[in-house]
């Protein structure tokens, strides 16, 4: 057995345990099971959830038996914690599709046919559709002090407030996912709850719960929440949230999302999100301290994370996308890609006509496209080698562009110099 508790504590994943004395040697001591919960609010996890995912993954791989649970019962309601203000209520048919993407997510991170070891996918709806109201009041609810759920953070926090408090529908949350923990006992010997820092009230709920109903010692260990220096969500951008799949967050857009990240956070980063080795670790931390300019860390954490949810096929297109934009031919993508490539590079958008016929002067095109202020301008900047198009240097002053000089569907990408780029696309 690996020592997974020393592992997790170099790498600051640990915030808090319920037994800082006993549960590392209780963990070395043999193969346990454990759960983490994950809510189903969209039908793709975030970078949010990347860090309780990878939890669960390095549990596995020291020899522990994971169990990602996703909530289809709890999703219905919705967990107060951290929130300030209670949560729309999803339809049964959004719930459904959110937990059959997150499922289907979750594969790609453990492994499922491994012997002993193997994760266990299980979804909380499963067990508690069989309950009816009466009988979960009788046997679980008489086994929750509601003075002790009035201590919880999640629950003094809104109660406080003058705007709408607590309704009985998030009150009962914890609840829920406290007999979830009690389900897992019976059933798989669970005995561990990790999570993040905002759900301690939730697990030390369970915690109590099992001892209540089943007489036995559970544990619980939570994560720090992933923050940037400036206290900020990591997985947050001002076009919105980093997700997990390519559909919503392009390989592309999540690569450039780990290559930016500040000197300040990639090395909590390279630490909590990455399997890389202390030793590796350690060395990039010292190129960040005499060689901050060759931004080494993000480079390697880009590659890391890209690869480890996009596999090997995302990383190369990231990879290629990247080099394109600093310059390499352009070639062989679509119309969405390229948008998303030169998201921040002014574009016009001309008749498809124009480039019909004899075709589209350069000239003209470098002109429209702002990349000249006028047509000498553009003149000098095709003379000079200083013209572009799709990253292909054009000399020839009498150019004309046709639909052969399409990057893509629409797309066409002109440069003027070294890094002033513009689009044109061009619509029938």
């Amino acid at each position: 057995m690996n020592d997974i508790f020393a592992d997790l504590a170099w790498r600051g994943l640990i915030q808090q345990t319920t037994d800082d004395q006993h549960l590392p040697q209780w963990l070395n001591s043999g193969s346990r099971t454990l759960y983490i919960g994950f809510d189903p609010t969209a039908p793709s996890l975030h970078v949010g959830s990347l860090l309780p995912l990878l939890t669960l993954r390095r549990f596995q791989r020291a020899g522990h038996r994971p169990i990602p649970l996703v909530g289809g019962a709890t999703g219905m309601i919705g967990d107060p914690s951290g929130k300030s203000e209670e949560r729309n209520l999803m339809s049964v048919e959004t719930l459904r599709a959110n937990v059959e993407g997150l499922q289907q997510q979750m594969r790609q991170f453990l492994d499922f046919d491994c012997g002993q070891r193997s994760a266990l996918l299980v979804n909380n709806f499963d067990w508690m559709r069989n309950f009816s109201f009466l009988d979960f009041l009788r046997d679980v609810g008489k086994n929750f002090p509601v003075n002790v759920m009035l201590t919880k953070d999640s629950v003094k926090s809104r109660l406080d407030r003058s705007d709408g408090g607590l309704s009985y529908t998030e009150f009962s949350y914890m609840l829920l996912q406290a007999y979830d923990f009690v389900h897992l006992y019976d059933h798989y010997g669970c005995q561990l709850q990790a999570g993040g820092s905002d759900q301690w009230g939730n697990i030390t709920a369970g915690i109590d719960l099992g001892r209540r109903m089943r007489g036995v010692q559970l544990y619980g260990l939570t994560c720090p929440l992933l923050t940037k220096s400036d206290g900020t969500k990591m997985g947050k951008t001002e076009k919105g949230t980093i997700w997990l799949t390519a559909d919503r967050t392009s390989p592309y857009a999540f690569y450039q999302y780990w290559i930016n990240v500040a000197d300040a956070d990639a090395g909590k980063c390279l630490r909590m999100l990455t399997e890389l080795p202390r030793e590796e670790i350690e060395s990039l931390d010292r190129s960040r301290e005499t060689e901050p300019h060759l931004r080494q860390s993000q480079k390697r954490l880009a590659e890391e994370l890209t690869g480890l949810v996009h596999g090997d096929a995302g990383l190369a297109t990231a990879r290629r996308a990247t080099e394109m934009f600093f310059g390499a031919e352009i070639a062989d993508l679509n119309d969405a890609q390229l948008v998303e490539i030169f998201a921040d590079v002014p574009s016009q958008q001309l008749s498809k006509e124009r480039l019909s016929g004899d075709g589209l002067p350069l000239i003209d095109a470098l002109t429209e496209a702002g990349l000249a202020k006028s047509k000498g301008e553009a003149r000098r900047t095709i003379q000079q080698g200083g013209a572009y198009v799709n990253n292909r240097r054009i000399t020839e002053l009498d150019t004309r562009l046709t639909g052969s000089h399409l990057a893509s569907e629409t797309v066409m990408v002109l440069r003027s110099g070294k890094k002033n780029y513009a689009l044109l696309r061009f619509a029938e």
